[in-house]
């Protein structure tokens, strides 16, 4: 049933030809289903789960840390993972986690029955880190076999699946919210659980075997070059960027603009579909022409930057706030997200190459694991701090100060990116001349 593939350097002639080999494209698929999945799983607790925790005598604080502890565990659990791929087994973390998710997404589904108070509140943290850990398993799992099946594509692969994300993100809370106003709570969990363990068997079935001897680095090594902190601190500011509007951006439209609650979830679209349709552009760019990627880091962050000082707007720019404006900033916010996010796994494999690593699956795993990992740094601070600054400073100055981050995480890139291109060009002149002074020694012997 199934193929082992030994681990062959990225560039053989089977990897490079331009039509799809059975493997690859069934990698594709099985990619494709993890991101729509996940994200719809992650995303329809929104509309309705925090109406149901105070029926059940939550507190928004408690039902914030519920949200929150999600990204906390997927964290620990994508180091884990990364580092332990290659002995676990790629295909099995990647089918073992789908497995879980779809179970746990279904037990969510009947946690109504569960007695109000503590025990409710104990199940949902149980419930909810369960399938962070299961989702970090996927996730991971599923970038380390993209990379393996794709390595001189990695780019244009990881930005035309971020549709499937994308769509993901976007149809899980308006299915969700039709689905429990129709049937009530345990529908839209159970429906969407179901659609998850069915694709479990179909992955086990397609999903080839890939092979490798587990590598000799850590993640320690990987994250203390200077150029993959930098990297990592990038994905922190953008994955807190996007966190940062979950518990802040409804409310303050919702006041600002008196919009039915219904057409809230429309405003989110256009960030969602942005980014989705933007990202397979970004990918393609950045594999084709590998020295953009440097500029899509450096620019997309200050982009996102100005995107969050217009998004009240900031009130020293005396700009009207207008929900045309709103919706224009966050399309353009999801453009420059696109364009941060798409480079960062190539430019941290690429940079893990160059000091060393070895080219096989144990090196994508801490890649994968790192990038995961640092997302999910980000997606815990942002709404965290993203609603205490709406709290006490309100939405406008709140969105400034996170766009500050940004901002500081770009040009902090596009200096260190000098300083590289100033060092390579000094060691280039160094070594013309030392070519130079060799041949110079040598012609008198010669005459």
């Amino acid at each position: 049933m199934d193929r082992g593939y030994s681990d062959d350097p990225p560039g053989n002639a089977r990897e490079t030809s331009r039509q799809l080999s059975r493997e690859q494209l069934f990698v594709l698929i099985s990619a494709a289903s993890i991101n729509l999945g996940s994200m719809m799983c992650y995303s329809i607790l929104g509309p309705f789960f925090p109406k149901e925790a105070e029926k059940k005598g939550v507190s928004n604080t408690v039902t914030g840390m519920i949200f929150g502890c999600y990204a906390l565990f997927d964290l620990l659990a994508s180091l884990v993972f990364g580092k332990y791929l290659v002995q676990i087994g790629a295909k099995f973390m990647f089918v073992a986690g789908m497995f879980v998710s779809g179970g746990v997404t279904i037990l969510f589904g009947v946690l109504d029955q569960v007695p109000d108070g503590p025990i409710f509140i104990a199940m949902c943290f149980l419930v909810r880190v369960a399938d962070a850990v299961s989702f970090a398993a996927a996730i991971t799992a599923s970038f380390s076999i993209l990379v393996k099946a794709f390595p001189n594509n990695v780019a244009t692969v990881l930005g035309s699946l971020e549709i499937f994300s994308g769509l993901g993100l976007v149809l899980g809370p308006p299915l969700g919210g039709f689905l429990y106003q129709s049937f009530g709570y345990e529908m839209p969990f159970i429906l969407l659980g179901c659609i998850v363990l069915l694709m479990v068997p179909l992955n086990m079935y397609i999903l080839p075997n890939y092979d490798s001897d587990p590598g000799k680095h850590s993640f320690w090594k990987l994250i203390t070059l200077p150029k993959v902190a930098l990297i990592a601190f990038v994905i922190n500011s953008l994955s807190s960027c996007f966190g940062f509007l979950d518990p802040t951006l409804s409310l303050f439209v919702l006041e600002k603009f008196n919009l039915p609650a219904g057409y809230v979830g429309l405003v989110f679209l256009g960030l969602a579909l942005s980014y989705s349709i933007s990202s397979p552009l970004f990918g393609l760019l950045s594999d084709k022409i590998p020295h953009l990627r440097k500029w899509f880091l450096v620019w997309g962050n200050i982009i996102t930057a100005v995107c969050y000082m217009l998004l009240g707007p900031i009130p020293v720019l005396h700009i009207k706030s207008q929900l045309w404006l709103l919706v224009l900033i966050l399309v353009l916010n999801g453009v420059s997200a696109g364009m941060s996010i798409i480079p960062t796994i190539p430019e941290i494999l690429s940079c893990a190459y160059e000091n060393g690593f070895e080219e096989g699956l144990s090196t994508v795993g801490l890649v994968s694991g790192l990038s995961s990992a640092m997302w999910s740094v980000g997606a815990f601070i942002g709404p965290t701090l993203g609603g205490f600054l709406y709290e006490k400073i309100g939405f406008e100055w709140a969105a400034a100060v996170q766009g500050l981050w940004a901002l500081t995480s770009g040009l902090t890139m596009g200096l260190f990116y000098l300083w590289e291109h100033s060092r390579r060009r000094r060691s280039k002149l160094q070594n013309i001349l030392g070519t130079e002074e060799e041949r110079t020694s040598l012609l008198p012997n010669e005459i």
